[in-house]
Parts: C-alpha cells; sequence; structure tokens
C-alpha cells in the first residue's frame, strides 16, 4: 500500500480554496453597445412625460422611475466587472424600453388612417359583412385622419391590405372605439417581436435589439399609428434571425417550419414581405445548392415555399371563398391604386424642382425594374450581396411614385437581426451562376458590366420620369378672396399634350396636398391642344391663405396618362 503524507488543517481554521475564479470580464463594444440602447430611450421620452404629468400624474410618475432605470443602467454598463451580470443591465434595458413603449401607448393612441380602418374591418369581420371593396368615408370626416389622394381626383376609403391584422385586431375590439384595437394589435405585436428578436440574438447583442426596435422612438411611432406593416415586421423577426441556416442538412426540422409558417403569416399581414421573400429564398437556394447540391436545394426551398403558401393560404381562406374578387382587388390596391406622388425619393424633382412631368408611370416600372435588377444581383453575387439581402428590397422604393420612408423604416430591425446572425461567412461557400466568367482574371470589369446592365433599365426609366414636362399650362386669371380665405380660384388651362387630359385641382403649401377643389365651370376632360377656362372651389367653400411670404402651389393630377403639372400661385400683396 502506497503511503502519502497528509497535513490535516488546524483546528478551529476554515480552508479557503487556492484561487478564487474571477468573473469572465465583458468586451468593451459590449459595454458600450448597451450604453447606446440605455441613452436611445431618452429620446422622446421628455414629450411623453410632459403630456403625462398635465392628464394622467400616474403614469408620469412610471416615466420618472423609468428615467431612474436609464441612469442607473448607464453606470453598471460602465462598471460591472462580469459578462452575466452585463447582460442581467441588458435585461433592465429592455424592460425600461418596453414600460415606456406602453405609457407612450397610454397617452398617445389617437391612430392613423391605417389603424381606423384596420378596426373598421375587423368590426365588419365580426359582423359579418365584407371586409373588402367597402369603402367607408365617414372614417375621415373631420377627424384629422389622413386620406390617400389618387390621381383620378379621388380618396382611398376601403381597406387596402391582406387578411391578418383585423383578424387579430378582431379579438381587441372590446378595448374601445376608433382606431384603439388596431393600435393595440400593432403596438403589442411591436412589443412582442423586440423581445423575440432580443432574445435571439447572441448575448453581446442583444441591447442592439432594444435600441433599433424601441429606442430612437421611430419604429414604435409607427405601432402607436396602428400600421399593419409592424405585425408584419414581429413575424419576419424568426424568419430573418440566421435565415441562411435554413434547410441546413437538407431538412427543415422544427425550426424551419416555424420560420416558413412565420414568413407566410408576415405575407397575410401586408405586403411589404411579399418584397423581401423573393431575396431570402433566392439566397436560401443559393446556400443550399453549395452544400447539397441542385436538386437537394430545390427540394428544400419547394418545402419551405410549400409550408409558407399554405400558412398564408390558410389565413386567406375564408376572404377568397366569400369575396374573391374583392379580396384579390383589395389585397392588389397599394400597388394599383393610382396614388398621387409622395415621399422622400426620386419623385421630389417632379413634385419640388419641376413644374411636373408628363411620365409619372415610368416611376413605378423603374422601381419594378430595380427591384428585378437587385434581385438577379444578389443572385449572381450572392457571397457579396447575401449579407444585404434584407436591405436590397428596399432601395426599390426610392424610385416608386410613393416613396416614403416608412417603407424601409419600418423594416430596419431586419437590417439588423440579419447583419448580427447572417454574417458573410454564411455565403462563402453558396452557389453562384456564371462563376466563371464572373470569377476569373477579368472579374471585375465583367462585374461591373454586369451590374450596368441589370440596373440601366430602371435608371433610364427613372430618368425618362424625372425628365418630363409638364403636360397643362395654367394661368391664374381671378382670385376671390377676403384677408384670410379664398373662396373662388379661375385659371386658364391649355393642354399641350397629344392626349386628352381630364384634370383635378389641387393647392399645396410645402409637401402637404389639400383636398381637391370642385370644378364650378369647365370640361371634365380637355381634349388634346385644347384650351379652356376653369373656375374652382375650395371644397369646404373656403381656403385658408398662408402667412406672408408663404408660397402656394397649384398642382393638377390626371389619371390616364399619370401626369402632374404644377404652377406658383402669386397672392395680391394688399
Amino acid at each position: 500500500m502506497l503511503l502519502t503524507d497528509t497535513q490535516l488543517p488546524a483546528p478551529g481554521r476554515r480552508t479557503q480554496p487556492a484561487v478564487t475564479a474571477a468573473p469572465e470580464p465583458p468586451t468593451q463594444w459590449h459595454r458600450v453597445l448597451t450604453l447606446l440602447a440605455d441613452v436611445s430611450l431618452f429620446i422622446g421620452t421628455r414629450e411623453v412625460w410632459t403630456q403625462a404629468a398635465t392628464h394622467r400624474p400616474a403614469v408620469a410618475m412610471v416615466i420618472s422611475v423609468c428615467y431612474a432605470s436609464i441612469l442607473v443602467c448607464g453606470v453598471l454598463a460602465l462598471v460591472v466587472r462580469g459578462r452575466r451580470s452585463l447582460a442581467r443591465v441588458d435585461l433592465c434595458v429592455l424592460v425600461t424600453g418596453l414600460t415606456l413603449a406602453l405609457c407612450t401607448f397610454v397617452l398617445f393612441h389617437r391612430g392613423s388612417d391605417e389603424s381606423v380602418l384596420t378596426a373598421q374591418a375587423a368590426r365588419d369581420l365580426v359582423a359579418g359583412h365584407g371586409v373588402y371593396g367597402h369603402p367607408w368615408p365617414w372614417l375621415f370626416g373631420g377627424n384629422g385622419i389622413a386620406l390617400t389622394p389618387t390621381v383620378t381626383g379621388g380618396y382611398d376609403y376601403t381597406y387596402g391590405y391582406p387578411p391578418l391584422a383585423p383578424l387579430l385586431t378582431a379579438t381587441l375590439l372590446p378595448l374601445g372605439h376608433g382606431g384603439l384595437p388596431a393600435i393595440a394589435m400593432s403596438t403589442g405585436a411591436l412589443l412582442v417581436g423586440t423581445v423575440v428578436l432580443w432574445r435571439l440574438l447572441p448575448v453581446p447583442w442583444r441591447s442592439a435589439a432594444t435600441m433599433a426596435c424601441l429606442g430612437f422612438s421611430m419604429i414604435s411611432m409607427y405601432g402607436r399609428l396602428g400600421y399593419p406593416a409592424i405585425l408584419a415586421l414581429a413575424l419576419l423577426v424568426p424568419v430573418v434571425v440566421r435565415w441562411p441556416r435554413i434547410g441546413r442538412g437538407g431538412r427543415l426540422g422544427a425550426a424551419g417550419v416555424a420560420q416558413a409558417a412565420c414568413l407566410g403569416a408576415a405575407c397575410a399581414a401586408q405586403q411589404l414581405p411579399w418584397f423581401l421573400t423573393p431575396f431570402l429564398i433566392a439566397g436560401i437556394y443559393a446556400v443550399r445548392r453549395g452544400e447539397l447540391g441542385a436538386r437537394a436545394a430545390s427540394l428544400v426551398v419547394l418545402r419551405l415555399a410549400g409550408v409558407a403558401t399554405t400558412v398564408w393560404l390558410l389565413i386567406n381562406t375564408y376572404f377568397i371563398v366569400s369575396q374573391p374578387v374583392a379580396w384579390f382587388k383589395g389585397i392588389a390596391l397599394p400597388l394599383v391604386q393610382g396614388a398621387v406622388l409622395h415621399g422622400q425619393g426620386l419623385v421630389g424633382v417632379s413634385l419640388y424642382l419641376t413644374d411636373g412631368s408628363d411620365r409619372l408611370d415610368w416611376y413605378g416600372y423603374a422601381s419594378l425594374l430595380l427591384l428585378a435588377g437587385l434581385l438577379a444581383l444578389s443572385v449572381l453575387f450572392v457571397r457579396r450581396l447575401g449579407p444585404a439581402v434584407t436591405v436590397l428590397p428596399w432601395l426599390a422604393f426610392y424610385l416608386a411614385t410613393r416613396s416614403q420612408d416608412g417603407y424601409y423604416l419600418m423594416m430596419t430591425p431586419l437590417w439588423l437581426a440579419a447583419a448580427v446572425t447572417a454574417p458573410a461567412s454564411e455565403f462563402a461557400g453558396a452557389w453562384q451562376p456564371f462563376t466563371a466568367r464572373l470569377g476569373g482574371p477579368q472579374r471585375r470589369p465583367a462585374r461591373i458590366a454586369a451590374a450596368v446592365l441589370l440596373l440601366s433599365p430602371a435608371l433610364a426609366s427613372a430618368a425618362l420620369a424625372a425628365t418630363g414636362s409638364p403636360p397643362l399650362r395654367m394661368e391664374v386669371t381671378a382670385l376671390h378672396h377676403d384677408t384670410r380665405t379664398l373662396s373662388r380660384l379661375t385659371l386658364r388651362v391649355t393642354n399641350t399634350d397629344d392626349d386628352a387630359l381630364a384634370p383635378h385641382f389641387t393647392l399645396t403649401r410645402g409637401q402637404g396636398m389639400y383636398p381637391y377643389f370642385s370644378v364650378l365651370r369647365g370640361p371634365a376632360t380637355l381634349a388634346a391642344h385644347a384650351t379652356a377656362t376653369y373656375e374652382l372651389r375650395p371644397p369646404d367653400g373656403a381656403y385658408a391663405l398662408p402667412k406672408p411670404g408663404q408660397r402656394i402651389r397649384l398642382r393638377v393630377f390626371t389619371s390616364s396618362p399619370q401626369t402632374l403639372s404644377s404652377a406658383w400661385v402669386t397672392l395680391p400683396t394688399t
């Protein structure tokens, strides 16, 4: 037997481990990211607190506690020593952001045209009435809810989105009147989507989810306006996180099936996911083909598309059966409604820099061509462009007739999700067509030539739209007004185009658009190269004149073809 010397501890003394394991310190960039997320919660909070202090003191006190939480989290983000401790600070920042979002919802829930339409669609659904094809003009009368004017001289009063949002809103109708149920639905979807994104991201990146979804007061504003796109965003979050791994090994698995189901549900909530879906499917096919080959990759994509389509059809089945034509026209409405130019994109050239264009349709063509060109480029160069798949589709809206920043702003959390969980390394082995021609020694000129070839049609179409000439030449011949209001406006209008045009008149200040004026005298359709006199009346009988120095722009829209003609209205100085 082998004997060893053993030193017994002295009586009454406790043994201590030789080395105490210190907590692993977090990286400095993790601290900075947590701090930035914490700071972002300050944005817009004072306005909410000011309103609450006047009308809801209890909510103001909750916001004051949130202020304390932001301050304490700022200190802890810089002084805690362990990664687990900093992760707890991330959780505290998230809870603070969720609390502030709920407080803001309590105070500001007036909504928008999208919320009142969604809530009314839910009420008609519960009552057994049709959701699509039924105008509800009374929803917009005198309550400050914005209208969507069209180039036909009218307004869109119908519901024009897929049906998932009204279906979910129907369960919240007891909450109140107006658009409140729809606002609660979209705000709830945003909060759930934020938590899901926070949970799915790697621990050091979680505060970025809080910052992107709840900070800066951007996405949460659209939630409070009741936009169905926020519901679509929440459903797309689990789809986009680690999306290049969908179907890895040739199997979808439970996670892949759930992602496919969420994709189908997102497409049944709003139309924006329709533009992202082809890019995701093409990217998944390229990654899987590089791993498994063409046949196995095709099977993965078919199963993915099959699950997504099945979910989409299940959500839409009732509406397809009950009102098929109205349903189809309703979900296609934003694409074909002919809404007037609006947004921060290239249409600003025709709206603000020139007097209009007789080729407005080409903005729409340019947008579609750019979308197709970007999709083709993402296939050709998936190893380079794959990480940007969640951003590329929204570039097309910059050339569209409706180029509002909300179309891409609302999807920015998806950019974050892909940036963190779909890096370039995921696409290193992806399949690319024409590799020999685009990857040889002359690859740079070849790639530039391919990009120019695919993007040139969109750029040419955009140039055609922006350089068009206004078809109507207008001269103000009489103004009937007093010191404050305009009651009549008389114009001499000449059609310089080769087509007969049906003009619709309005006045604008800045970027807003006043409701269309009534035509008291003048032809409904002005023949080609003809001149006529029009007498116009404001829709409410009087148009409030601007302050001295503010200019008024007369705008005239036509629908077939879509054109815009503009002219400045000079007011008398006395």
